[in-house]
């Protein structure tokens, strides 16, 4: 199947999220929590992308532990990088909506926000771990052994306060069945379109990352040296001339 290019999936990134949110403002209505309810279609489909990343880096870096194949390495740490932006997003959002509904920024014991929260601070650590090693090699492994084993947390994690008794925070698809269709349909043109957005900065990152490498090297042969990797640098990780080629 021939995968799209980078342009063509911008361009339905955008048509896709513009309108998704037409739809948030002129379509779905407006439930007893007041305006401030829309936000849900951007924080829900914002965290349901950022924790599917963490998942993909988690695949990807079984697939380099396997093969060793550092293409495999850099989409596992793209994967991550996203996701971790997006999970700022997810904080962002949930604290507007927080502040607007409950009074406060942030409930410690409502276990939905802190579950979160701390899948975050542990993704957070990914970049120290990854930094504090200096051999290129060991640290895309350990690294590697970091994502799957923080990806193996996520859905155990996302079970675990499935299973807890809800406090103030909705759960989104539990009451899926009193979701008015036009709400319920907004909200997945919105997830998919987080979704293409989500592919989108992850490829236009790898292709980045591949130019700035070729770059590299194109100035190491001008001035006549072959293209050797410093072992003791800390610029991760090593970039493949193929990582912007997805999957």
């Amino acid at each position: 199947m021939k995968v799209p290019s980078l342009r063509a999936l911008s361009v339905a990134t955008v048509l896709c999220l513009g309108a998704g949110f037409a739809l948030v403002f002129f379509y779905a209505p407006l439930d007893r929590e007041g305006f401030i309810q829309k936000i849900f279609y951007l924080h829900v489909p914002l965290a349901i992308c950022s924790l599917a990343g963490f998942v993909v880096a988690g695949l990807h870096a079984v697939r380099h532990l396997r093969t060793g194949d550092p293409v495999h390495d850099v989409r596992s740490y793209v994967s991550i990088h996203l996701s971790v932006i997006f999970g700022v997003g997810v904080l962002i959002t949930g604290s507007i909506w927080a502040r607007a509904e409950w009074g406060k920024w942030w409930v410690w014991d409502e276990p939905t926000l802190v579950s979160f929260l701390i899948v975050f601070l542990l993704y957070a650590t990914y970049y120290p771990l990854r930094y504090a090693i200096e051999d290129r090699d060991r640290q895309a492994r350990y690294a590697s052994v970091f994502a799957i084993t923080a990806g193996a947390f996520v859905p155990l994690n996302f079970i675990a306060v499935r299973m807890a008794q809800p406090l103030v925070h909705p759960r989104t698809f539990s009451s899926a069945g009193g979701l008015p269709g036009s709400m319920l349909f907004t909200f997945c043109v919105c997830l998919v379109g987080m979704a293409l957005l989500w592919i989108c900065l992850t490829r236009f990152e790898l292709a980045a990352k591949s130019a700035s490498a070729k770059l590299s090297r194109l100035r190491r042969a001008l001035e006549g040296e072959s293209y050797t990797a410093p072992s003791g640098s800390r610029v991760a990780p090593r970039i493949p001339s193929r990582a912007a080629s997805p999957s």
